[in-house]
């Protein structure tokens, strides 16, 4: 099947009876109970992420997502739609890993739930237990991660941009979450919020491209973005993806590894 990688409700609508669909419902499992799109099954959203400290957001190793997907009923013939009810960063959490491993038959709906609603369509009661498929050998595409050694290696080049996906107070250092506060020296403020329009159910703002270049962050760039757990910058990662930026990575140890490490540099304040 060919659906696009933002996909908005009204196609996904016309697409459900296909077997060949596989839509990821990524609320909590008691809003999934409430009511979820028609044949998605559920997957509890931190099990894409290690969830070790200080660390927390790290991919989880390569057997442990093998597991977790055969379990889903994930097969290299499924097309993947995932979404949620806030705002995108756990469907974008699985959209970035589902890029790791090179399942690359995926898309996320363009305002997820909350956009689904406001189409009128229904929701079903019925919960979905998917149908487990056998687990297969996966590997780790390095391109679309980063470690915290490879940015400090890359700060100084010019086609390098860090992109800080956190609140402004988190970014200044006014608000504090781990040890220290602050940003990776050099870092571009752009909140993951910023990037959707509340007015239109969440979606994407339409004019995403010319903001994003606004800001200082352009497609010739080598791009990779971060939060506190890689689950905001999740979002800023589908953003760039869908707009055919060529480099862009995550860094998942994120500002839980990098704030909770007293030998990594940080700035505060307003400035990069």
């Amino acid at each position: 099947m060919s659906l696009p990688f933002i996909v908005e409700a009204e196609e996904l609508h016309t697409h459900l009876a296909d077997k060949a669909l596989l839509i990821v419902d990524l609320c909590s499992a008691e809003k999934y109970r409430a009511g979820h799109i028609a044949g998605a099954i559920h997957l509890d959203a931190s099990l894409l992420l290690r969830g070790e400290k200080p660390a927390m957001g790290l991919l989880p190793d390569v057997a442990q997502l093998s597991t977790l997907f055969a379990s889903m009923g994930l097969s290299p013939d499924k097309h993947v739609v995932c979404y949620d009810d806030e705002g995108g960063v756990s469907a974008g959490r699985l959209i970035w890993t589902l890029d790791v491993v090179g399942h690359t038959h995926a898309s996320f709906l363009n305002g997820g739930k909350a956009a689904w609603l406001a189409a009128d369509f229904a929701l079903e009661l019925q919960e979905n237990l998917p149908t487990a498929t056998a687990p297969r050998a996966l590997s780790v595409n390095t391109r679309y991660l980063m470690t915290a050694s490879e940015i400090l290696a890359q700060q100084q080049m010019r086609d390098f941009l860090v992109w800080d996906a956190r609140s402004r107070d988190e970014y200044t250092g006014a608000k504090v979450i781990s040890v220290r506060g602050g940003h990776i020296p050099g870092a571009v403020h752009c909140e993951w919020t910023d990037l959707l329009d509340a007015q239109n159910s969440q979606r994407f703002r339409q004019d995403l491209a010319p903001y994003l270049q606004s800001k200082g962050i352009t497609p010739d760039k080598n791009i990779v973005m971060h939060c506190q757990t890689h689950r905001r910058s999740a979002l800023t990662y589908v953003a760039a993806k869908s707009l055919g930026y060529p480099n862009i990575a995550a860094y998942p140890g994120s500002w839980s590894e990098w704030g909770n490490s007293e030998s990594l540099p940080i700035h505060t304040g307003e400035n990069p």
